[in-house]
């Protein structure tokens, strides 16, 4: 089922107008190239995947770059904000976690601590977002509201 390309709301693919918004919705006959080979994806859906641990910045790079989403600022926070949870993850498994490996074990835990927090992180912003919620975290959201 298609979904309006300006307020994400479902529409019936015969609709020329969506119901919500009222603004008029491109043709879905067989010369459309919107979303060509791609199933329409509900901003829900599309916040929610943006937090999958390790593979949800493939969808938060989607969101940013389509036109389905440009317009949702929701869709396009939780986009940024999963992008920039995937670098820290990034920065604690490729930066902290070698360095403190140099280190005695107890320099050690703290990689491994890095690393479960983000993905605690990323599983209550899973929860958060499946339930609808808007959640900034600490930091990494400051940085998500600017890149908006």
């Amino acid at each position: 089922m298609p979904f309006c390309t300006k307020c994400g709301h479902q529409v019936q693919a015969s609709d020329s107008y969506c119901r919500s918004c009222g603004v008029q919705q491109p043709a879905t006959g067989a010369g459309s190239t919107l979303g060509a080979g791609l199933p329409a994806l509900s901003p829900q859906a599309a916040s929610v995947l943006c937090y999958v641990p390790w593979l949800g910045w493939i969808a938060a790079v989607y969101v940013i770059a389509s036109k389905q989403f440009e317009h949702l600022r929701d869709v396009r926070f939780h986009a940024y904000q999963g992008l920039y949870l995937f670098v820290c993850w990034l920065l604690a498994d490729w930066a902290f976690e070698p360095w403190l490996r140099m280190f005695h074990s107890p320099a050690r835990a703290v990689g491994a601590l890095l690393q479960v927090a983000v993905l605690v992180a990323w599983v209550v912003m899973l929860v958060k977002t499946s339930r609808g919620e808007r959640h900034q975290l600490p930091v990494i959201g400051d940085l998500a509201e600017r890149s908006l």
